[in-house]
């Protein structure tokens, strides 16, 4: 099977230059009506072109009527061959609301002011929705034993990190802390049935760890994100963890999952707290060995030695689909970035193309 990431950019803001007003949550709704909006086509068609059986979308906006949302970019993109491509089809998807422009009622940005609205949403966002996730899968969802940790609170991880004013004092006040989430948009934990054996896809788009200020709390942030999956994968069953649905702890001893998304952390480069992602990829659990590249990347940033592994325009490796070391051996994998020669490279060629961001892939066999 193939399994892959993409962070699509199919938020409104991606749109700011049309009439349609960037804050607001119908930008997407519009484009995928007709299927004839040129960004949403090549995004479609990079999809069509590596063909993946499972695959989450990032920075696509909540749109809770999914006739409007999901289905209408499967029926009216991915079920449409796109420039000679063959049509993809996903009869089981998985979408849910996210943190991000929910309006809290505390001063999450530190500016003095609670106004609900963007950096003091749950997760930062103009409006509910923005920059939400969609999982596609050619595979059974087993939608009764999904978890969602959207409204996990921050301050019951243990040890989490500090957030601290230059003087060593606490950023947030008590109340505040205490009433804090930890995922920006959300982290699900998505079984799928694969010829009789459960696959649970965990996906999350953690904070970037920047646009903050020197008390570094999007660092922070980034990184518990991030341990939140560590945490779950680790024997020790992980007590603070109480799902939307109430049930705790982290994913059963020996079952196989997938990570998948966007975490805004790379190993050798970029802003996160050090160590970030390597909570991941050194994980005992973990089958972080293969590292998928591209040779359209790697001509990308030519001077740099980590630019065959680079996943964002931005020069870094922050898309990721980590399989567990337990029931999958790993067969190929790679990043879509064709080179510049290539008759492909149109579809990347610039931000406007189709995102920022590359789709990565594994393809996986399952093992005993």
């Amino acid at each position: 099977m193939k399994i892959a990431t993409f962070n699509v950019s199919m938020e409104a803001d991606n749109y700011r230059k049309t009439r349609t007003d960037p804050r607001q949550s119908n930008a997407l709704k519009q484009r995928l009506a007709n299927g004839e909006h040129r960004q949403i086509k090549n995004i479609a068609e990079i999809i069509q072109r590596t063909r993946p059986d499972i695959i989450l979308l990032n920075e696509f906006d909540y749109i809770p009527d999914p006739n409007q949302g999901v289905e209408a970019f499967i029926r009216h993109y991915l079920q449409v061959g796109q420039r000679g491509a063959q049509p993809v089809d996903y009869p089981f998807y998985f979408v849910a609301p996210v943190n991000t422009g929910i309006a809290s009622p505390f001063d999450i940005d530190g500016d003095g002011i609670a106004s609900g609205t963007a950096g003091d949403a749950w997760g930062f966002g103009h409006y509910p929705g923005q920059y939400g996730m969609v999982l596609l899968s050619r595979f059974p969802i087993d939608y009764d034993k999904i978890r969602n940790f959207q409204n996990l609170k921050w301050h019951t991880m243990p040890n989490a990190q500090s957030i601290l004013n230059v003087d060593g004092s606490d950023f947030y006040d008590a109340t505040t802390w205490q009433g804090l989430r930890l995922s920006s948009k959300s982290h699900w934990d998505v079984p799928i049935l694969i010829e009789n054996n459960l696959v649970h896809v965990l996906a999350a788009h953690p904070t970037p760890p920047v646009f903050d200020g020197p008390e570094g709390r999007n660092g922070a942030r980034n990184f518990d994100e991030i341990r939140l999956w560590a945490d779950h994968i680790s024997d020790d069953g992980a007590p603070y963890l109480i799902d939307d649905q109430g049930k705790q702890g982290g994913l059963p001893e020996g079952r196989r999952f997938v990570i998948l998304g966007d975490y805004n952390a790379s190993p050798d480069e970029g802003s996160s707290r050090p160590g970030a992602i390597q909570q991941l990829l050194q994980h005992p659990a973990v089958n972080g060995d293969f590292v998928p590249t591209s040779q359209g990347g790697a001509a990308h940033s030519p001077d740099n030695p980590y630019a065959a592994t680079h996943t964002a325009q931005w020069r870094a490796r922050v898309d990721y689909v980590l399989p567990s070391k337990r029931g999958f051996e790993i067969l190929d994998g790679g990043v879509f970035w064709p080179h510049k020669h290539s008759p492909l490279h149109r579809l990347i060629a610039h931000r406007g193309a189709s995102s920022d961001h590359r789709l990565v892939w594994l393809e996986l066999a399952l093992t005993d």
